[in-house]
């Protein structure tokens, strides 16, 4: 009898790997019935990760998303998966441990069946407790082997990690191939290596399609013996995305393997919603590249579900790149230049700090560690000189223990800066808080909500909550959501209307589909007579995009000193609750913490160069500021 293959729907991973946003609660649940109705999904990935934080950045309660977005698969006896980052929780940087203990049984209580608990590091450390909190809330727990390609990172290093996780006490593994650079014969012996001697530990296998190995790797995968196969589907499968279902299951079907059929006429209804949530709003976060296969990305190995926001960080770093070469009469550099110096800068520096694996939140860390050496040795710097609190947390340890060795020059400099390594437990750097966070909803006269899932949120993402509280978050997005909007209409009426054929016939750019008596719209484009697909608008091709519109810089004083932003980003006096803002009549010192620029998801760290007195602090916390804008003024 042929071997069955389960599919799992990464339905929200899919909009994280394209872009910024993935849909609100209403799109969600408008979907989900039909994605059912598909009836080829054992699983359907419904939460965690970065997805909640975005709940929060829209304004919208991310209980209530997760809540009404697993209920009918709930109904439907489809499992539910959540993605949570280990030491991280469900955001970027570590979590105590009662706030860890917490999430899972809130998560529980949503709706959520399955915990996939990966960690950046492949640190067992970090998973003990994931796998301990998930079991104690009735949750299967799926550990992930982060995979990645290096001199260190081998099958039997693989072989090796799954083997300490399911003794741990893991239910399930999940090798989960971030950034799609896998070798699939790779991959096959490893899930092997675990079968032979786990045979009844499932394996569902997890990959991104952009370097180009996917479909190879998930036959390799079946063939070992994984039992669950993610998926994608059009019109978001691909590219920094997922395999798309429809070839996944033929091929698998192919193989020989029993694999379910999939209801056509809801899956064409699920790509119509789909495509209905990038024309309503979406659509302004993805950028076209990552709609793309790319084999350049199995240099530096980045992750798909970091290219939605890295192509972000490119346009506001190419234009204050630029803005620095138009002052200095230097030729500006296109974004495919920005994105190839990146990319071999990534290379560069990943061996240098250990070969962390590239997923969140250190795939972030190494790539903006990049980003830096590239924006100055671009302005006649020198590498290194811009390295963030939580790029150093890694680098020292505190993160946990780096799967490689460090370049001396890493070493060295983190001792010319007195910084001590760390190699104890990491938990143990982040005493347990859910007291404190209690006190404040106490103070705010804040709701608990049901199960003490509104503490959570406010222990899981202080800032991002208080800010969804305020009502700050909502005004944001709309206000960030018109921008991107008006910038469209301005590229629109800036590229001229395609020419009408010459040939005299008439090409339509509609047809309408019928499929079991369903009528489905579906938009037809044309190459040009060579065969090639339409050159694109001279008006297009601007090398650096518009600036956004933003309040004009504060003038450097031509008297008395001043603190100036090192980079583009946002200002913040703190960036967690234990720390104390700097006020007005602070004395201050050369070397002295003053203030952060939030960039491309890390605290930059910004310090005096001489000492004086607070006169002035110029910028609002949390607002925009460009490179060089005075900060803060000192007597």
């Amino acid at each position: 009898m042929a071997r069955e293959i389960k599919f799992s729907l990464l339905y929200r991973d899919m909009w994280q790997s394209s872009g910024k946003y993935v849909p609100t609660v209403e799109q969600l649940t408008e979907v989900a019935p039909e994605i059912v109705k598909m009836g080829c999904f054992a699983r359907v990935e419904t939460n965690g990760g970065g997805f909640e934080q975005i709940n929060l950045l829209f304004g919208e309660n991310p209980n209530k998303a997760v809540r009404e977005w697993t209920q009918p698969f709930n109904d439907a006896g489809i499992q539910t998966h959540m993605l949570e980052r280990g030491l991280n929780g469900i955001r970027m940087s570590p979590v105590p441990a009662d706030v860890r203990r917490l999430m899972f049984q809130v998560k529980k209580k949503q709706g959520t069946d399955i915990a996939r608990s990966f960690d950046g590091l492949n640190d067992p450390r970090n998973l003990e407790n994931s796998i301990k909190f998930a079991k104690e809330a009735g949750m299967i727990s799926q550990a992930a082997l982060s995979l990645t390609v290096s001199p260190v990172h081998t099958v039997e290093y693989y072989t090796d990690l799954a083997d300490t996780l399911i003794e741990m006490g893991a239910d399930e593994i999940c090798v989960k191939d971030m950034a799609g650079v896998g070798r699939p014969a790779s991959i096959g012996r490893i899930i092997k290596n675990i079968k032979t001697k786990h045979p009844d530990i499932p394996i569902q296998y997890h990959g991104h399609a952009g370097p180009g190995f996917q479909m190879a790797s998930i036959l390799e995968a079946a063939y070992a013996g994984a039992e669950y196969i993610d998926v994608g589907m059009e019109p978001l499968s691909w590219g920094t995305g997922h395999a798309d279902l429809l070839a996944v299951q033929a091929m698998l079907k192919d193989a020989g393997f029993n694999v379910p059929e999939v209801n056509m006429k809801a899956y064409m209804k699920v790509r119509s919603l789909t495509q209905k949530y990038i024309d309503d709003f979406l659509g302004y976060y993805i950028n076209t590249k990552n709609r793309m296969n790319n084999s350049l990305l199995i240099g530096p190995g980045l992750p798909g579900g970091m290219m939605g926001s890295l192509m972000a960080d490119l346009e506001s770093n190419l234009a204050s790149i630029n803005k620095w070469k138009n002052k200095n009469g230097e030729a500006e550099l296109t974004q495919d230049d920005l994105l190839i110096k990146l990319f071999d800068e990534v290379t560069y520096v990943w061996p240098k700090v250990g070969y962390p694996p590239l997923v969140t939140p250190f795939s972030q860390y190494v790539k903006n560690l990049a980003m830096m050496n590239v924006i100055q040795l671009e302005k006649g710097k020198e590498r290194w000189s811009m390295i963030a609190d939580n790029i150093w947390d890694m680098i020292l340890g505190k993160s946990g223990k780096l799967p490689g060795s460090l370049a001396p020059e890493i070493v060295e400099m983190a001792k010319a800066q007195g910084r001590e390594f760390y190699t104890g437990n990491p938990q143990d750097l982040y005493p347990d808080k859910l007291d404190e966070f209690r006190a404040e909803m106490k103070k705010n006269n804040w709701d608990f909500g049901r199960d003490d899932e509104e503490l959570f949120e406010l222990a899981m993402h202080p800032e991002q909550y208080r800010a969804y509280k305020s009502g700050a978050a909502k005004a944001g997005f709309e206000a960030d959501l018109a921008d991107k909007k008006a910038e469209a209409e301005r590229e629109k009426a800036a590229v001229p209307a395609p020419a009408p054929a010459t040939n005299g016939e008439h090409k339509p750019r509609k047809i309408v589909v019928t499929i079991d008596n369903q009528e489905y719209v579906v938009g037809i484009s044309y190459p040009d007579v060579e065969g090639n697909q339409p050159a694109e608008p001279a008006a297009a091709k601007t090398s650096a995009p518009a600036p956004k519109p933003q309040a004009a810089p504060a003038p450097a004083s031509a008297g008395g000193k001043t603190i100036v932003s090192p980079l583009e980003g946002k200002f913040f006096l703190t960036k967690d609750s234990s720390e104390t803002p700097l006020k007005v009549g602070d004395p201050v010192k050369a070397g002295d913490l003053v203030c952060y620029i939030e960039s491309m998801k890390t605290y930059n760290a910004v310090a005096a160069e001489e000492d004086g007195t607070v006169t002035e602090i110029l910028i609002a916390n949390g607002a925009a500021v460009d490179e060089d804008d005075v900060l803060i003024k000192m007597s």
